[in-house]
């Protein structure tokens, strides 16, 4: 008997061991194809055609569900067990890699992205679940869960350069295959970690289906009627689709037994103030990066690469402030810091406005500093007042419509930033308007944090 205990505790150590690399691997494939594709969309436009509003489908097919199914993903992972959740998640990510980047019609790629954003989706929780289960020991399990942080924060940091890289010396089809052999490798690692108990969780369907069909439709018209005038049939549609759908949302919500959403979470002045700062400030982030991408290689005559390498410093910010700001706001107080952050933010937009001259990318660069700055000082403190602000139990729900939220803002600046930039009578204008819109954004985010200060 005793013969089998050295094999087992050995097995153990070798399934934990295996955990965190195939977590860490998940999640810095969701990253990497949140950062690095902006770079490859002028290439994209170019080899596909389609128009702007093709490329805006390109990021908000992936971003919009992936933020929309993080709701029930969660619940998901649970209901079936995190390792298979996770090789679900890494095989669909994997095929769907294969797709984009073999994707003979721009139709095909944003297709391609849909499937990629479900499966981005199926990752992130589970994988999260997968090092929480490989660990029993506290101070092991924070370790790990630090590494897992780090492999995203290398993400944000890896995309832009790679993207630019790869579109420069290859293709815009490498962001997607070099996809290809990470996911195998996942899941070579997967197939050596512990089965994943299951637990039962049910998952809201109809709440879920009706959000997809609300934040798709709603995106649709924005981006639709930038082309097609307000008016047109099927934009007047799709904004009918969207009240239709986001009413019956709320009222399903409020009437089923266990709402992915509940609406109790909008009762917390604080839970919502978090809430539109999140929106706002990933619509800040992710529209300009989207829309500064394509004014930099359009208007600006700049390679990928230089373009790319132009977010580098902002990315590197963005890892190191993260872990800094529980130590800033441990000395000025979490809502100063928040405020400061979302000013900064609005700051660095406003600065933005200053790019051209000779050396455009260099200073576009040293702008792009206060808007990584910012955000990587709010995002962190803004999900700790979150949890704070909400009863144990709703704690999970609350971080995913946290993510969900500023997933949905990041998309739906998307829209509006390239709908701007097509709409008016040039980009340079178009990009103005959508600096400005961001930055009167982050604005009301400040008045709304201030507010939900005092009432919190």
């Amino acid at each position: 008997m005793t013969t089998h205990a050295p094999r087992t505790a050995t097995s153990g150590r070798a399934a934990a061991g295996a955990a965190l690399p195939v977590a860490s691997l998940g999640f810095l494939l969701i990253i990497l194809d949140t950062s690095a594709v902006n770079v490859g969309l002028n290439a994209m436009g170019a080899d596909l055609g389609g128009g702007m509003s093709s490329l805006q489908w390109v990021v908000d097919g992936y971003t919009l569900l992936f933020g929309a199914l993080l709701l029930s993903a969660g619940a998901w992972s649970d209901r079936i067990g995190a390792r298979r959740a996770l090789g679900i998640g890494l095989a669909a990510f994997t095929l769907a890699s294969v797709a984009c980047g073999l994707a003979p019609t721009m139709p095909a790629l944003i297709g391609a992205r849909v499937v990629q954003g479900a499966a981005a989706a199926a990752l992130l929780p589970s994988s999260l679940a997968l090092v929480r289960q490989a660990y029993d020991d506290a101070s092991s399990r924070a370790r790990a869960i630090g590494i897992w942080t780090a492999s995203g924060a290398g993400g944000i940091a890896l995309g832009p350069v790679l993207g630019g890289l790869l579109t420069t010396a290859w293709s815009w089809r490498a962001i997607f295959l070099v996809n290809v052999p990470v996911g195998i490798i996942g899941l070579l690692l997967l197939a050596r970690t512990r089965p994943s108990p299951r637990r039962p969780a049910p998952v809201d369907l109809p709440g879920q289906v009706l959000a997809v069909v609300a934040l798709l439709a709603l995106t649709f018209g924005v981006i639709e009627g930038s082309r097609d005038g307000i008016l047109a049939p099927p934009v007047l549609l799709s904004a009918l689709v969207t009240v239709l759908a986001a009413a019956a949302f709320f009222a399903v919500e409020a009437r089923v037994r266990r709402p992915m959403l509940p609406v109790a979470l909008f009762r917390s002045g604080a839970a919502v103030t978090v809430l539109l700062a999140g929106f706002a400030n990933n619509a800040a982030y992710y529209g300009v990066v989207f829309v500064l991408s394509l004014y930099a290689q359009r208007e600006l005559g700049q390679s990928a690469l230089s373009t790319g390498l132009m977010f580098v410093p902002m990315s590197l910010v963005v890892v190191a402030v993260n872990l800094l700001a529980p130590r800033i706001a441990a000395r000025i107080g979490t809502w100063r810091t928040i405020v400061a952050g979302q000013l900064t933010m609005a700051a660095g937009m406003l600065g933005l406005l200053l790019i051209g001259g000779p050396r455009p990318m260099q200073l576009a660069s040293l702008l792009l500093l206060p808007l990584g700055l910012g955000a990587s000082t709010a995002v962190p403190l803004l999900t700790a007042v979150l949890l704070d602000s909400v009863a144990p139990e709703h704690a999970g729900i609350a971080a995913g419509a946290f993510n969900a939220a500023r997933q949905l803002g990041g998309g739906l600046a998307i829209a509006v930033f390239g709908s701007l930039a097509v709409g008016l009578r040039s980009f340079h204008a178009g990009f103005v308007a959508s600096v400005l819109l961001g930055a009167g954004g982050l604005l009301v985010a400040v008045t709304v944090t201030l507010l939900g200060r005092h009432r919190s």
